[in-house]
């Protein structure tokens, strides 16, 4: 005799699916006696029949790739999706370029490295979006012995 119709009971009463359903296997004859609701809600109560616990899905590994990824790994060509831009939008890479360079400028004119025409003539060109980085910026005025000292 199978035991479908004390599942679908103990479920009901356990308040989960059938599968989560757990029997005594010392008291089976008696759970097999059992054909009401009466029945299966006392041997809940003895402890004959009972829910399994639920289970739950791991964030072991998760918390672990994110761990890397702050590290900066996992992040290569291969992992992409999506455009550069939509990584890292066009307006913030330029915030970033625009402020290290104006940054860049400041420092030679308080050093004296250039003086306040050429900064100026420079700082246009930055807002023109002449110079790919602060490198570009020094290759250009070493080029044209624009820098002092």
């Amino acid at each position: 005799m199978t035991l479908k119709v004390q599942k679908r009971l103990a479920g009901k009463l356990l308040k989960v699916g059938v599968n989560r359903v757990w029997f005594d296997q010392n008291r089976l004859e008696e759970i097999k006696e059992a054909i009401t609701r009466a029945d299966i809600g006392h041997l809940i109560r003895d402890k004959a029949v009972q829910a399994k616990p639920e289970k739950g899905i791991s964030s072991f590994r998760d918390r672990k790739l994110r761990v890397q990824r702050r590290k900066g790994q996992r992040k290569g060509q291969g992992s992409r999706k999506g455009k550069s831009t939509s990584r890292l939008k066009s307006k913030t890479a330029w915030i970033r370029k625009i402020r290290s360079q104006r940054k860049f400028l400041r420092y030679l004119k308080d050093n004296k490295s250039i003086n306040s025409s050429i900064y100026k003539k420079l700082y246009l060109m930055c807002k023109g979006g002449f110079f790919r980085s602060r490198r570009h910026i020094k290759l250009y005025l070493t080029e044209r012995n624009l820098m002092k000292k």
